[in-house]
């Protein structure tokens, strides 16, 4: 089980990967978002992985990132001050931690 908080910060780590707000990027076919008064849920049904989303705004970013050419557009989209370094980690590590576990991917 994975969790995505962008706005949480306090001892998140570096994300596993880098992750490329310049690339499209879009939900995994595979999975699917419930909204939930916390934020949402993210299951994956071929690898069978929950996710939870703890903010209303990362749950805009994903849903939508299919719409925008790029992850930084679908945050701008979404109102996140992607150039303030401090937001760009959070949404970096969020972003990445769901590329890791394959409930996003890029398009190619």
């Amino acid at each position: 089980m994975t969790s995505a908080a962008a706005p949480a910060g306090a001892g998140q780590t570096a994300a596993p990967a880098a992750f490329d707000l310049d690339a499209g990027w879009r939900l995994h076919p595979g999975v699917a978002l419930r909204p939930e008064p916390f934020g949402a849920l993210l299951y994956h049904f071929h690898t069978r992985k929950l996710s939870f989303l703890k903010s209303p705004t990362i749950v805009e970013v994903v849903r939508t990132l299919a719409d925008h050419p790029t992850a930084r557009a679908a945050c701008a989209a979404a109102g996140v001050p992607i150039d303030d370094p401090g937001t760009a980690r959070l949404y970096l590590h969020a972003l990445g931690q769901l590329a890791a576990s394959r409930m996003i991917e890029e398009i190619s």
